[in-house]
């Protein structure tokens, strides 16, 4: 007979093959049969741990923001201008979503339906990047170091960048982008990025 789970064990194995179903079919296109038949065990097992599929989904969500990676030793950890931190955390954060691309997957498939915790995944995940990139062009504007472009949509589009970058080689793995090692797609990313604002501060740390 094998060990009994404790209930803490349980509920991460619980939390561990919602994340994968959810990644392969979204929070509308998953039951809880269906979860429960990945883990082999009842529905009512399920139900002592979570009030509903929703909550499970939510539980979810916030297990994997309370694992995300340390953005602050990426921060502290090298040269202190705008470019060389911000290609640190970028760094650290594909490090983190190619060695688990499920929430990413959940996010796509949030999007598409619709569903309700959408915007979670942009405060769990995406937020950082718009408030250090917000903050950093407004200061460096005036200081003649960056141009003075519409702060939003710069930040907007270096989101766009980065996710494009992470679905090529983590989601649907591009041919065309296969032999380009993520950390170099993401520094030219980068580079473009900074020339579209007219970034003119030394960069102390450069591309890998």
């Amino acid at each position: 007979m094998g060990k009994r789970l404790s209930a803490g064990q349980r509920r991460a194995t619980i939390l561990e093959a919602a994340k994968a179903l959810f990644a392969e079919s979204g929070l509308h296109g998953v039951s809880v049969d269906a979860i429960a038949e990945r883990l082999a065990v009842s529905p009512a097992t399920l139900y002592k741990h979570f009030a509903s599929k929703e909550a499970l989904y939510e539980a979810v969500i916030n297990a994997t923001a309370c694992s995300r990676e340390s953005y602050v030793d990426a921060v502290l950890r090298g040269p202190s201008d705008f470019a060389s931190v911000l290609r640190r955390i970028a760094r650290t954060f594909v490090d983190s979503v190619a060695a688990d691309p499920d929430f990413l997957r959940m996010e796509m498939h949030a999007v598409l339906e619709g569903n309700p915790f959408a915007g979670r995944f942009f405060e769990n995940r995406w937020k950082h990047f718009s408030d250090y990139i917000e903050l950093g062009i407004r200061e460096l504007a005036p200081q003649g170091k960056a141009a003075p472009v519409d702060v939003p949509s710069a930040s907007l589009m270096f989101q766009g960048m980065l996710r494009e970058v992470l679905y090529v080689k983590c989601v649907y793995r591009s041919e065309r982008y296969r032999d380009i090692p993520l950390h170099q797609l993401v520094d030219r990313c980068i580079d473009l990025f900074l020339l579209a604002i007219g970034y003119r501060e030394r960069c102390l740390e450069g591309a890998a």
